[in-house]
Parts: C-alpha cells; sequence; structure tokens
C-alpha cells in the first residue's frame, strides 16, 4: 500500500514539558514525524501529576505516545552537544521555556540556525518571546484570565470561573502545530528555516472570535451568557423534566420549526422575535418562555421531537457516557495501546481523518530515558561512550 503516514520523513526535536508543546508534538507524530523527547534527569513534571497511576503518569501519556524518549541533562556542556547534534539532524526543534532559557543554554534559534539555516524552530511560551509581559511565567489558569476567556465563563454573577478544559494549553499547541506545518511546506519549496513564536496568551486571544467581533461592532463589553450564545438565539441549554438537553434554532428556518415543535405558531408573529438579532436581544424572556414548556417533558422526548423536526440538539454527557457512546467509538475517538508499565491504556484517537494518509497510534509514551542509548547511537556514539555519559550522570539509560 506503501507509505502511509503524510508527515513522514520530518524529524522533530522535542525540548518542551507538560501541556502545549507536548500536545503540539504529539499530533506530529500522530502523522508519521519521528520525534524525540528530551527529558532532564526529574522527567516532565506530568510524570508525576495527579498520581501515577501502574507506575506512570496518565497525564503523561496522554499527550507523548508516538515519540522516543531519553535523557538529557541540559545543564552539562556535554549533554547541550548531544541536543545540538541532534538538532543538525532534525526539521523542527519545539520548546516552552521561558523566553531566554535556550538562549542561556545556547540551544536559541540563532545560535542553532547559524550551523542548520533549514531548521524550524518553534517556541511557545505564556506571552510570547517580547512584550512587557515576556519574562513573567504563563500557566493556563494566568492566560485564560488575562485573555478573557474568564470573564465570558460561566453565569452573571457568580465568581470567575475558567473554561473546563486548558483552552489556551492546547490552543497555543494546535497554533504551533499549524505554524510549524505551514513553515516545513515553505521549507520543502525553498529549503529555508525560519523562527516561530506563538503563546498562551496569544491562543486565547486568537480564539475569541465572536467575543471581539462584539466589542468591535459596538455591542459592548462581552458578559459571561451561562450555555447561550452571544450572538444567537435561542441556543444554549433548557432544563427538560429530568435534566438539561443543548438545543440550537441559530437561523430562521430552524427558528421556524423549533417553534412547531413547541407548539407555539403564534411566536412567529412576534415582531420582537421576527429576526435572530431580536431573539437575542430578548434572549432571558424567550429562554423563560422555552423552559415553561420544556419543563413539562422528559429529555429524551424532546430530543426525538426535535431531531426528528430537524432542530440540532443534544444531551448533555460526562466523560463516560461520552467515551462509551457508540458514534464516538465508531469514530475511532476511543483507541487503546500496550504500555511497558502500564499495560493496556486507552488513548484519545486523532481528531481529523485523512483518507490517504490517516493519523495512526503507533507507540505508547516512552518511559523515563528509554530510548536515550537508541537515539545516541544514531549519533554516533559507541557503547563505552554512552556509558561514560551514563556513569557520568549527562544522560540516562531508561528500560522499557
Amino acid at each position: 500500500m506503501g507509505n502511509q503516514d503524510a508527515l513522514a520523513g520530518m524529524r522533530v526535536l522535542d525540548c518542551s514539558q507538560v501541556m502545549a508543546g507536548p500536545f503540539c508534538t504529539m499530533l506530529l507524530a500522530d502523522l508519521g514525524a519521528e520525534v524525540i523527547k528530551i527529558e532532564p534527569p526529574s522527567g516532565d513534571s506530568t510524570r508525576a501529576m495527579a498520581g501515577p497511576e501502574r507506575g506512570e503518569s496518565a497525564s503523561y501519556w496522554a499527550v507523548n505516545r508516538n515519540k522516543r524518549g531519553m535523557v538529557v541533562d541540559l545543564h552539562r556542556p556535554e549533554g547541550v552537544e548531544i541536543v545540538r547534534r541532534l538538532a543538525a539532524m532534525a526539521d523542527v526543534f519545539v520548546e516552552n521555556n521561558r523566553p531566554g532559557v535556550m538562549t542561556t543554554l545556547g540551544l536559541d534559534y540563532p545560535t542553532l540556525a547559524r550551523d542548520h539555516p533549514q531548521l524550524i524552530y518553534a517556541s511557545i511560551s505564556g506571552f510570547g518571546q517580547n512584550g512587557p509581559y515576556a519574562a513573567r511565567r504563563g500557566f493556563d489558569l494566568v492566560t485564560q484570565g488575562m485573555s478573557g476567556i474568564m470573564s465570558v465563563t460561566g453565569d452573571a454573577g457568580l465568581p470567575p470561573m475558567k473554561c473546563g478544559l486548558p483552552i489556551t494549553d492546547l490552543g497555543a499547541g494546535l497554533f504551533a502545530t499549524y505554524g510549524i506545518l505551514a513553515a516545513y511546506t515553505h521549507k520543502l519549496r525553498t529549503g529555508e528555516g525560519q523562527y516561530i513564536d506563538t503563546s498562551l496568551l496569544e491562543a486565547g486571544i486568537a480564539l475569541s472570535v465572536w467575543e471581539a467581533s462584539q466589542l468591535w461592532s459596538g455591542g459592548g463589553v462581552p458578559q459571561p451568557l451561562g450555555s447561550a450564545h452571544r450572538m444567537s438565539a435561542p441556543y444554549q441549554a433548557f432544563r427538560c423534566a429530568d435534566g438539561y438537553i443543548t438545543l440550537g434554532a441559530a437561523n430562521q428556518r430552524t427558528w421556524e420549526r423549533f417553534c412547531h415543535v413547541l407548539n407555539r405558531p403564534d411566536l412567529l408573529a412576534r415582531p420582537d422575535l421576527a429576526t435572530d438579532a431580536d431573539r437575542v436581544r430578548h434572549r432571558a424572556e424567550l429562554a423563560e418562555m422555552i423552559e415553561a414548556i420544556t419543563r413539562t417533558k422528559p429529555m429524551q422526548h424532546w430530543l426525538d421531537v426535535l431531531d426528528a423536526a430537524g432542530v440540532p440538539s443534544g444531551p448533555i454527557l460526562n466523560y463516560a457516557q461520552v467515551f462509551s457512546d457508540p458514534h464516538v467509538r465508531e469514530r475511532g475517538m476511543v483507541q487503546e495501546l500496550d504500555h511497558p508499565r502500564g499495560g493496556l491504556i486507552k488513548q484519545l484517537g486523532p481528531a481529523v481523518k485523512l483518507s490517504r494518509t490517516p493519523a495512526r497510534l503507533r507507540r505508547p509514551a516512552p518511559t523515563l530515558g528509554q530510548h536515550t542509548a537508541e537515539v545516541l547511537a544514531t549519533l554516533g556514539y559507541d557503547r563505552p561512550a554512552i556509558e561514560r555519559l551514563a556513569e557520568a550522570g549527562v544522560v540516562m539509560l531508561g528500560r522499557a
């Protein structure tokens, strides 16, 4: 069948930890890139996050599959030399340290690019490489607050609430991946590498498309709306007799169908509800009228009649229900890998399906230092040299 990996031949050196950088390099690895993850002797801090499971951390497993892993002490000159030699063989270098850290180590873009101008070097940080906040430590919680996300999350009048997902971490990883793929296409065409700079703060802001539109169009400073949509109504969660469902009547035809489902065709004649903009202005009153009806019957009744009428709706599932859902499973979003320490572990499947070059789960996340000797051998280090480096504490030789 030939090669089925879209990014076969791409070599990635991953000097990142925790979430944003590892998520980026995992996405590249899923598509076939060869990713070597460099960890300090203490390991990526997610290895100890939320308590080890079966001797390893599920948090670490979640974003480090399909990679080879090695341990190198970058505070030792010999360790820096190893990474420089690996970078000289790489297409892509990814790091998510605070600005200035890699310069201090001698592993910054200008230094590496002098000898390897084809290198694509991606830096992911809390606030970017320049600007008044560049030196600050950035965490998802902090940048959710500073990007505006927390100001519009939750219900009005409640304490600040963050998005339940680490959205700026994940967003920065996605934007870095997007930048790397664009830079790689340019490199294939011209032979030129380049530097990529993105941040958690910018990811949070860049995802705020509706909120920016509301502010700049004169709609005022966006406020939290619970589950409601700020540009359309009705489009939110509604209470039924036995719980909540979500539904969206986000255009005129769907609104008309929805009114018939509610047995309220009279709503179509009301001038204050004539357009989507009108319904947004009267969102609270409209939601009250709708819930007075939906609360009279159970969730499944409404899901059935809304689906039959072509009005988008759905249940609100917890994650146990999500991952047992037959559609989710048929779409390949629950997969399994055999981990040397954890046994058979579940992993999220790739969200993007490519017909000719699909993303694949090939190997589990590496144990600490699992591939150190293997990778050093590819650089020309013989076994005695590898053992000397290990004895000196420059590298750590792991085991499966």
